[in-house]
């Protein structure tokens, strides 16, 4: 039996999966610099993933009799992860994502322990799919954060 918890992780989870795409686009587009190429590429090729984490989601909510929220429904809170001022500032973007990505790897966590305890498999399956794309998203950035050039 699916549980208000599940819809509320759901839900949020799908609100924050396209508020990443569109911080990692405009991440994609402002940040300038050659050392800031490799990290626009990964967060380029991240925006298709993250839209497909989204489709996942609100199928799930629409197979429960949910409907996904609009952007009325939004509330923005990746303030980590807002564009640098100054645009060759990689490694704020680079602290960004990592911030990000903890908190969907916590709340994919959290999915996955909902849906086990109100033995919910499909939900289960989707959280733990996602969940490992956004661990690999993860360990790819903190590769570039030991890597990047600290000023």
């Amino acid at each position: 039996m699916t549980t208000d918890e599940i819809t509320d992780l759901l839900t949020g989870a799908y609100v924050d999966e396209h508020e990443t795409v569109m911080n990692y686009q405009t991440n994609a587009i402002v940040l300038d610099g050659i050392h800031a190429e490799e990290v626009k590429a990964s967060l380029e090729e991240d925006i298709q993933e993250e839209l497909d984490h989204a489709q996942m989601l609100g199928e799930r909510l629409k197979q429960l009799d949910e409907s996904p929220p609009g952007s009325e429904g939004f509330e923005a809170t990746q303030h980590s992860l807002q564009p640098p001022e100054d645009t060759t500032d990689v490694q704020s973007v680079i602290e960004g994502v990592l911030a990000a990505e903890e908190d969907a790897i916590e709340t994919y966590r959290s999915l996955i322990e909902a849906a086990t305890e109100a033995n919910d498999p499909v939900t289960e399956d989707v959280a733990v799919t996602i969940l490992t794309d956004e661990e690999a998203h993860r360990t790819e950035f903190r590769g570039f954060q030991k890597e990047f050039p600290m000023d």
